[in-house]
């Protein structure tokens, strides 16, 4: 077992033993029982510039090996969701190809794909309610040309343009209406994006639960589910049992997805969730145990795994991207501990310390001495003696 010397939140250096267990990585299928997807991180091409402001430049081959990694659990993937920094790095042109290019890696192997269409290619400066309709339309096509279920992701142009309820309800009713197949909508919390506080048109997310329930309903026929990220089981259970059959709640709450996926006498939740992207190869194990029934296995895979992803995605909520991207790191799926915009820099050291110990508490380490040796090499050009 690996001894690293990590510095702690209170600003001295602790002695930190990895317990030298590794995760199971071995294949497995889609579990019978949830549908899982998780929302994947992008590769920066370290030799390319990727400065904040500046188009995104991808490592194309290890970006798409990790959604094969992905696939290889069992899971689905969520591509160009707000993990692969929508809207913090990641350009429309750049989004538009890794669309593409997923798609096509999905067919080839017939795995399950989701992609984020929004309206981040608007000028704001020059938005209006039919342009963002448009944007979004544009996106949408580009996601069902790829063969991949669209995600109408919460729009940031229509957040500062609608002046009330009616006006979601005017743009989210003609852009499903010209979408091709049942899409997923997107409900995304001011905790990932600030710049959605108000969402629906109601300053308290409530106050929109009955309100999203009765648009979905209005249009159930082209609408497969609803992904939550508003980190509030209550809201997400009140929601879900609102929704009419056949209708499936994606909990993106990173906070407490282990009791939403279980479910209670009434329901579950689905998922479509960033932090799967982390603990992986654990979560396919815990969904597979609930297609066993055996709840207790479940819980004893997966809530080992919430710290681990309390502090990935502890305030500002919105950088959780960058401890996805260096636990990549850590498992050996990239080759550096680059990102796209330099948000590699987003957290500090501790941060990333604490993520090493939790991940390694949760089963999260596919190699752990791999992981120490990496973590070793960022601690020492960091100025941490070793």
């Amino acid at each position: 077992m690996t001894t690293l010397n990590l510095p702690s939140p209170g600003g001295t250096v602790e002695a930190y033993t990895l317990t030298g267990t590794a995760a199971d990585t071995s294949p497995l299928p889609p579990a019978r029982s949830r549908r899982a997807y998780a929302a994947a991180h992008v590769v920066a091409d370290p030799l390319a510039p990727n400065a904040p402001g500046a188009p995104a430049r991808l490592d194309w081959e290890q970006t798409l090996a990790f959604r094969h990694h992905l696939w290889d659990q069992g899971l689905g993937v969520a591509e160009a969701m707000d993990t692969a920094q929508r809207g913090m790095g990641l350009d429309w042109a750049a989004t538009a190809e890794l669309i593409r290019r997923t798609g096509a890696e999905a067919a080839s192997r017939g795995a399950a794909l989701v992609c984020g269409a929004g309206t981040d290619q608007l000028d704001p400066s020059h938005a209006d309610l039919e342009s963002v309709v448009t944007a979004y339309g544009e996106q949408l096509d580009t996601v069902a040309a790829a063969g991949a279920t669209p995600v109408v992701m919460a729009s940031r142009a229509l957040a500062a343009l609608a002046q009330g309820p009616d006006d979601y309800a005017q743009v989210y009713g003609k852009v499903l209406a010209r979408a091709e197949r049942p899409v997923i909508l997107h409900w995304l919390g001011d905790a990932f994006d600030p710049a959605l506080a108000g969402y629906w048109g109601r300053d308290d997310p409530a106050e929109a639960v009955e309100p999203v329930a009765a648009l979905i309903a209005e249009h159930a026929d082209r609408v497969e589910g609803i992904k939550v990220s508003l980190l509030d089981a209550g809201l997400e259970v009140r929601l879900r049992r609102l929704l009419p059959e056949g209708v499936r709640l994606y909990t993106g709450d990173d906070f407490h997805y282990p009791e939403l996926v279980l479910g209670d006498g009434q329901g579950h939740s689905d998922a479509l969730l960033g932090v799967l992207a982390a603990i992986a190869p654990v979560a396919a194990r815990a969904l597979h145990a609930l297609d066993e029934d055996d709840a207790d296995r479940y819980r004893a895979l997966m809530e080992p795994t919430v710290p681990l992803a309390r502090h990935l995605f502890g305030a500002p909520t919105f950088y959780y991207k960058t401890g996805i991207a260096f636990l990549s790191w850590l498992n050996g799926h990239q080759k550096g501990f680059h990102m796209v915009g330099g948000l590699h820099s987003a957290r500090d050291l501790p941060h990333l310390a604490q993520a090493l110990r939790l991940a390694d508490a949760a089963g999260a380490l596919t190699d752990p001495d791999l992981a120490a040796s990496r973590m070793r090499a960022l601690l020492q050009v960091s100025g941490v003696d070793q």
